[in-house]
């Protein structure tokens, strides 16, 4: 028999972590966090040069007591919203060289941070943060992502532009240890990697209308696996491309001979026998009811945006479970004429070889 005192001090150990008692992780939440970066801010908007350069500034937010503020230095990154894409904000790297500020903060954890924020509005940002969220109902082998709303802050300037929704990422490296891998950077063809990860995440791409990624070249894809001989699991990141976040400046590579970015096109290998597909199918269906809830329980998305994804999450599964139309869509690769051997490489497009 357990003794009172005992009894008690065994509920607590447990009652703890249910509640959450201590300092939580950054990505534990799924609440929105407000978060503002203070400092000279627009030398870092503005440094859309080769190499950028590290700019200074205060990351700042409210623990529930008290405010935080941890120095952390800052870049621009990225490619296409940074130099080409004509967007408001670049793409930013938050890097955490203090180890000592961030102790006993929800970023104790961190060594750098990507910050997705905004190229031309925050709704796009919001659904690409949904797209995150699908994601992670089909595997933990995706990115966790966190949606927080952010200030710039600049105390010599008389205004500030206002708050606007921007996303954290997950380290890459926390993303594998947290599955149990590591990290690898291969240049292979997808037929080597893990087949069961990358149908899901093939699936996945061809639902959210995304076009823009490639195994061969990790173009938005990321690879772990067990050792650096093992096959390696595919993981999908950067979304803005996608038919589901409908961005203004999107647009499909020409060579794939699609309308625009709501147009589908399952971008797998060839599969001759569409069987193989039933169980991703049937992984897709069981969080169905999960993945209409994200839309209908987000604050934050507005009511046109909300409509009009749930309109391209039922053609998703209207698709998957219409039999002819899995026939031609999913069985595209294996056409000949089509543009199933068109690979993406950065901005450019290349026929594999």
């Amino acid at each position: 028999m357990v003794k009172p005192m005992k009894k008690i001090l065994f509920h607590l150990l447990i009652y703890i972590p249910i509640c959450g008692w201590g300092q939580s992780g950054l990505f534990d939440s799924d609440t929105v966090l407000n978060l503002k970066l203070t400092g000279d801010y627009k030398s870092l908007v503005t440094d859309r040069a080769d190499v950028p350069s590290e700019h200074p500034l205060v990351l700042r937010y409210n623990d529930g007591s008290s405010e935080v503020s941890i120095p952390v230095s800052t870049r621009t990154r990225g490619n296409f919203r940074r130099k080409i894409g004509g967007c408001i904000y670049p793409p930013i790297l938050l890097i955490f060289k203090d180890a000592r500020a961030k102790e006993n903060t929800i970023f104790s954890e961190q060594q750098k941070l990507k910050l997705v924020v905004p190229c031309k509005s925050d709704d796009y940002v919001v659904k690409e943060y949904m797209a995150y969220r699908i994601y992670n109902l089909v595997t933990p082998k995706s990115f966790r992502a966190r949606l927080v709303k952010l200030t710039f802050e600049d105390p010599d300037k008389k205004k500030n532009p206002e708050p606007f929704y921007s996303i954290l990422l997950e380290e890459e490296s926390q993303m594998a240890k947290r599955n149990n891998l590591i990290s690898v950077e291969r240049n292979l063809n997808p037929v080597l990697t893990d087949p069961d990860t990358f149908i899901n995440m093939a699936v996945f791409e061809y639902m959210i209308g995304n076009t823009d990624w490639s195994v061969e070249y990790q173009q938005n894809v990321k690879l772990i696996a067990k050792d650096s001989l093992s096959a390696p699991f595919t993981v999908p990141y950067d979304f803005d491309h996608s038919g589901l976040v409908n961005a203004s400046y999107a647009q499909p590579a020409e060579q794939l001979k699609l309308a625009s970015v709501t147009e589908r096109r399952y971008r797998g290998y060839c599969l001759t026998d569409l069987s193989q597909y039933t169980p991703s199918f049937a992984l897709f269906n069981k969080v169905k009811d999960q993945v209409y809830s994200l839309f209908g329980t987000a604050p934050y998305l507005t009511a046109g945006s909300k409509k009009s994804c749930l309109k391209f999450i039922d053609e998703f599964y209207a698709a998957i479970n219409n039999p002819q139309r899995v026939k031609k869509d999913f069985g595209y690769p294996c056409d000949p004429s089509g543009t199933g051997e068109i690979i993406i490489k950065g901005l450019k497009n290349e026929q594999k070889k």
